[in-house]
């Protein structure tokens, strides 16, 4: 099974829960050319992990890695659904609807129900896309 990784530095941790620092760059921001040019992006996310490792300690950094599967079902939950719902919608809407600006509204809005319900399951969405943590080893 594949692993997606990334390296973090641990912010917090409670009970068997840590709070991991994580900074995303583009591949752009690794590049040696980046000050001349503004393409370069870095982003810093925080994601709550398990911790099965007690040596663990606040300020370590580690490596977070879960199953690249969780990775494809979080976009199809998180974007691919709802965009076939806009556009199955609009599609059934645009036959029994003249004015398709008001179609479109219609199918627009199908996301706030989508994405409310989406956070009535957050639970078990969160228990199902699960993280790990290991230490890095430095060589």
């Amino acid at each position: 099974m594949q692993q997606i990784e990334h390296t973090g530095i641990v912010q917090h941790i409670e009970g068997n829960k840590a709070q991991i620092l994580i900074v995303q760059q583009s591949a752009c921001s690794a590049c040696h050319a980046k000050s001349a040019c503004t393409m370069s992006d870095q982003q810093e996310k925080v994601v709550e992990v398990l911790v099965d490792d007690h040596s663990i300690r606040e300020g370590d950094e580690v490596i977070v890695y879960g199953s690249s599967s969780i990775g494809l079902q979080a976009v199809l939950i998180a974007f691919v659904l709802p965009l076939l719902l806009v556009f199955l919608l609009l599609f059934i809407l645009s036959f029994f609807m003249k004015n398709e600006a008001v179609a479109g509204l219609i199918a627009l809005s199908v996301l706030i129900p989508y994405y409310l319900i989406l956070s009535l399951f957050n639970k078990k969405l969160k228990s199902k896309f699960e993280f790990h943590i290991k230490k890095e080893i430095s060589l």
